[in-house]
């Protein structure tokens, strides 16, 4: 017999003050309850018993990172409520690390936003010469926000002021270093020209900023996250993204959508902070056989009230909205047969 289904909170809520994530709600509004989405879950089919044995290596970010803790959560439930599936997350380098794991076979299911999937599948940008056509969405998820933290003393009040200033943009190549080159680009700057751009982790200018050795850093997390928390308790604070510049930003980039940090979401924020944000899509291999793919998803969404306990950034979703908002990204014939099940399709 598997484990019962109130072990996966436990071990959720464990990795989730590991990761240092605050138990606040979600960084924007859930939306409405779909009732067609709502599973009867005293009438809900067991997943599929009489299946081969499936080892799923699901990549995160690292330990810091909200989706560390995100990742730990679901694959704690599919482990656990799926007889024939050995689930295990693990720590990596963040988005673009996952795709390109998933794309050379090393693991079968992540989360990334939904720009970075959509060049994988085409190779542009941090993909060019390492296309994988074959991607498939498993759910849309949640909206993942930029956040640009910056020391008091800095003067930094936008995007534009930083330019001159030391601020981390995280690795040459990785996600976050593409939004700042988005957004340094659309407020006018020459990016990486015009800043003095340190190459570093935000974990590591969480550190930094809060002894005043940078200006500022670029946070791509859910909200809240510890690295911000911690920079945000030793005087500094969140920037705002006006909806000028949002606008700017989808006339190339039309997956952007403008987000609400509400205030009092990290220490001496006293006012909602409007910044940038993409949705996290959960993708997996094409080549992942449909039954097991219907699995995960079927028991991914009978169970989101009880991951939703367990993670903030999970608490409110719908499989109404898992279909929405996720860049023309292909379903899995797998997650479709599931939500044409349910008639969100």
């Amino acid at each position: 017999m598997k484990k019962t289904l109130s072990m996966i909170l436990a071990a959720a809520l464990l990795v989730s003050a590991l990761a240092g994530c605050g138990g606040g709600s979600a960084n924007t509004p859930a939306p409405a309850e779909s009732k067609a989405a709502e599973p009867a879950q005293s009438q809900a089919a067991e997943p599929a018993q009489e299946h081969d044995p499936v080892t799923i290596n699901f990549p995160t970010a690292t330990a810091t990172g909200a989706l560390y803790a995100v990742g730990a959560a679901i694959t704690n439930l599919w482990d656990t409520e799926i007889s024939y599936v050995s689930a295990s997350s693990q720590a990596s380098e963040g988005g673009i690390d996952n795709l390109n794991q998933i794309s050379d076979g090393e693991s079968q299911v992540s989360i990334a936003i939904s720009s970075n999937c959509l060049q994988c599948m085409n190779g542009t940008d941090s993909f060019d010469g390492h296309a994988y056509g074959d991607l498939k969405v498993i759910a849309g998820l949640y909206f993942n926000p930029n956040q640009v933290v910056v020391t008091n003393r800095s003067g930094i009040d936008d995007l534009a002021g930083v330019k001159g200033k030391h601020f981390a943009v995280a690795a040459a190549g990785s996600s976050v270093y593409g939004e700042c080159d988005n957004h340094f680009t659309a407020a006018g700057l020459n990016f990486p020209d015009d800043i003095q751009a340190e190459y570093i982790a935000f974990g590591d200018a969480a550190d930094m900023l809060q002894n005043g050795t940078i200006d500022g850093a670029w946070i791509m997390s859910g909200a809240p996250a510890g690295a911000v928390s911690q920079a945000m308790s030793a005087d500094c604070k969140l920037l705002n993204i006006s909806d000028e510049l949002i606008a700017e930003l989808q006339k190339d980039y039309p997956w952007y959508a403008p987000c609400i940090i509400p205030a009092g979401t990290y220490p001496n924020q006293d006012e909602d902070v409007q910044t940038s944000a993409i949705k996290m899509v959960m993708f997996c291999r094409g080549d992942l056989d449909e039954q097991t793919v219907y699995d995960l998803t079927k028991t991914l969404w009978e169970n989101i009230d009880t991951l939703g306990e367990a993670q903030a950034n999970l608490k409110g979703l719908t499989a109404e909205e898992a279909v929405k908002d996720i860049a023309g990204l292909p379903l899995h014939a797998g997650a479709e047969k599931y939500y044409k099940e349910i008639g969100v399709l």
